[in-house]
């Protein structure tokens, strides 16, 4: 496993090694010995969840505040996403920053995105399966979303004209807390 750092230090880009001829592929998405050697984080995953979007489908920005603060490993298994992980943290030197990496069933690259942090991702191909591990248990009553044009955070979404949730259109702009 190759792992690099985005222009936010802690988010990573974690590129598996995979075995590929003529019959397919086999890689190892997840191993938490190795995961923790290798990135330096030691992490407890609550929940595996499963998104399918159309192209142009927009999900996020979405963060969970504190005591349920979720960090997420992503990665696309069919299609192709534009992901973007906002930083939240109150103390951040990269507060209010963004970074963004095409995740594909191609490159089987996945993004670590820590707590403290929102997510969102634009899907650019037909369609998209995304898989991702998430730290805390969803909950409703911790949840946040961040308008996916605040203008402060200037994203360079790819693609046409997003389709959004009724509840992705009623983000807010960047708080200037994390509550």
């Amino acid at each position: 496993m190759k792992v690099t750092a985005t222009e936010i230090p802690d988010v990573l880009l974690i590129e598996p090694r995979v075995f590929a001829d003529e019959r397919g592929f086999f890689f190892e998405s997840f191993n938490e010995k190795v995961f923790r050697e290798r990135t330096g984080v030691d992490v407890h995953f609550f929940q595996d969840n499963h998104s399918q979007s159309r192209r142009n489908v927009l999900r996020g920005l979405h963060y969970q505040v504190p005591p349920l603060a979720q960090g997420k490993l992503v990665r696309v298994v069919r299609g192709e996403v534009f992901d973007v992980a906002v930083d939240l943290r109150p103390d951040s030197p990269t507060r209010g920053r963004w970074v963004g990496r095409m995740l594909s069933e191609d490159n089987k690259a996945q993004l670590w995105i820590p707590p403290g942090f929102a997510h969102g991702f634009m899907v650019t191909s037909d369609l998209a399966d995304v898989l991702y591990k998430a730290t805390a248990p969803y909950s409703q009553e911790h949840e946040r979303c961040i308008i996916w044009n605040d203008e402060l955070l200037a994203i360079d979404w790819p693609g046409g004209a997003p389709i959004l949730s009724k509840k992705d259109l009623q983000g807010v702009k960047l708080p200037k807390t994390d509550n």
